[in-house]
Parts: C-alpha cells; structure tokens; sequence
C-alpha cells in the first residue's frame, strides 16, 4: 500500500487530485495491495470572511471535485447552482458584487460557519465537509489558523488587498508588488499534516500555483521542514507548459517574487532537498523538454511527460507518471 500525500490548491489542484484518486484506485483494482485514502493538505490562504460567513475556496473546490459535484465549465463552486441570495445581498449592498456566492456553495459557507462559531476547529470542519460524500482522499488544511493573504499592489491608491478581490475583481491587472499571510510566523500545521508527511511513502507538489497556494502551505513554520526530514520522495508537477501558466494568472505572481515563467525556474524556486529545498524529482512538460538538463543541474531528478489534464484518464496518467517518478528516485 503506498502513502501518499499530495499539497495543493486551486483548479489545477483538485484535477490533480481526481488523477491520483483514480490512479491509486487503479491500482488496487489491479490486484496490487487495497489502496487507503490519500491525504491532502489543501491551501487555506485564499480563505476569507464576506457577509459574516467564512470561505475557503480551495478546500470547497476539491471537496466538490472529488464528490462529482463541482462546476466543471467555471472550475469552481456546484454544478446547477443558483444565485437568488447573491442578487439579494447585492440589492442590500452587502458582500462584494464581483464576488458569486451560489446558493448552494452558501449552504457550505453557513454549515462552516456555525460549526466554527461552535467552537470546531477547521480541521474538525473540514473533516464534516469531508463525510458528506465518499472522497476516497482525506483532506486537512494546511494550518488551522487563519493566514489569509494579502496582496500589495504598485498602485498608490490601492494599496494592499485581500488576494481574493485582487484576483477576482481586478483578474491580476494591478501589478503585484508583494504577497502577505499576515499571522502565518505564529502558525503551525493544523493536526495530522507532518505526520502524514513523515508517514508517506510519496509526496506530490500538484500543478498548483506556487506563490498563493503551494507558497503559503510551505509558509507555514515546520511544513517544509517535515518534507526536508521525511523518508518519502517528493515529487513536484510543473504548473508551467510550453514556458506558459497552464491556467489563471500565475505568471503575474512569479514575476512579483522574482520568478521567471519556466519549468526549470519554478524547479529552482522549490529548491532541490538535498541543497535545503524540497524537491526530489520535477516532472515537466514533453514542450519544456530543452528544460530538463537545467532541472538536472540542480540536482532535481528531471522527468519528461505529458501534463495536460484534459480529463479523468489524462489526469490519473499524470498521477502515475508522479508515483513511478518517486519510484524510480528511490
């Protein structure tokens, strides 16, 4: 039975996740051991407060992902949702009128809400969510403290904003000068993270952005350690086809922190483990291919394969080609 432990965040995450679900399932079909649920640990750095509810964007997307429930057209909240009590609150002028809230995706922000006011902590809340449907993954954020980030854009008169209205409001328009998670110095990983990372047998970056959401869960003090120390192989999946950002504006967030929009530079901005980053191997694109000696020359394991999650089978082969790249760097 193979452990595995995957980090991510965002549309790219909760694809990557589905692949490794079916991946391992496959397995298992295939007469090797039952495979176990996988663990996630999902970004918690796009969570915010609107309307007196709290929200968590990215452990919503691949809860709805894994229970076949997401908007697979948006690549965010429910399938056939509505929107009668956002137009309302806009009719009020209560919440952000760029910001959708459906009415079933408000269901989840209430049910979460209470439980906190309630005194569970997010991992018990997550855990909730999580019983609902059948994921076959069990989910942990990443911290249970809240760390939501801010960005600080070049604009003197904007000045700094929450990352949700930067990104959803102004689609990253405004150039980015710095990305904060005020509080996360003082954070700590929410219950079961570093244990799950020192169990494993494999841990997986997912093809999620770097700099808000594998950035911030890296950002969380004893998180990188515990991938330093851990006895699996950790295996990255490039976010970055052909020299181009797969999705969203995650080539803005790499320019603000000094990143170049390559396979090979993000390769380096996650760092090799053995020179104190926390890469073993760095699966890129076949279009980034010229990429992979300069992969190689940081001492990351560089492997060549296709990346385009273009569905279930293609998503679940990325998710094999992860597994066999940690096999094959042990």
């Amino acid at each position: 039975m193979t452990r595995v432990v995957v980090l991510a965040g965002g549309v790219g995450g909760s694809r990557f996740c589905l692949g490794m679900r079916a991946a391992l399932q496959g397995r298992a079909d295939a007469g090797s051991a039952a495979s176990a649920p996988f663990t996630i640990v999902v970004n918690t750095g796009d969570d915010l407060w609107l309307s007196g509810v709290r929200l968590q964007p990215d452990v919503d997307s691949i809860v709805y992902a894994l229970a076949g429930v997401n908007d697979t057209e948006r690549g965010w909240g429910r399938a056939g949702d509505s929107e009668r009590v956002n137009h309302e609150l806009q009719a009020w002028g209560a919440g952000w009128p760029w910001f959708t809230l459906g009415d079933l995706d408000l269901g989840t922000h209430l049910a979460r809400t209470g439980w906190l006011r309630d005194g569970l902590t997010p991992t018990e809340v997550v855990a909730r969510l999580s019983a609902r449907w059948p994921l076959g993954a069990r989910l942990l954020p990443m911290t249970d403290a809240e760390v939501d980030t801010y960005v600080t854009v070049a604009d003197p008169g904007e000045g700094t904003m929450h990352f949700q209205e930067w990104w959803t409001r102004h689609r990253a328009a405004l150039a980015p000068v710095r990305f904060e998670n005020p509080g996360i110095a003082a954070a700590v990983p929410a219950p079961g993270v570093a244990e799950a990372i020192a169990e494993a047998d494999v841990v997986v970056l997912a093809p999620s952005n770097p700099v808000v959401s594998i950035g911030p869960i890296l950002a969380v003090p004893g998180i990188r350690e515990a991938l330093r120390s851990t006895a699996a192989r950790v295996v990255g999946v490039s976010p970055i086809i052909g020299g181009r950002v797969v999705r969203g504006m995650a080539d803005v967030c790499l320019t603000a922190i000094g990143v170049e929009t390559s396979a090979s530079a993000v390769a380096a901005h996650y760092g090799a483990r053995a020179a104190g980053g926390v890469l073993d191997a760095w699966l890129l694109a076949e279009e980034d291919a010229a990429d992979a000696d300069a992969v190689r020359g940081l001492g990351i394991r560089p492997v060549v394969t296709p990346l385009w999650m273009r569905d279930l089978p293609t998503s679940a082969a990325l998710a094999d080609a992860a597994l066999a790249a940690a096999r094959a760097t042990s």
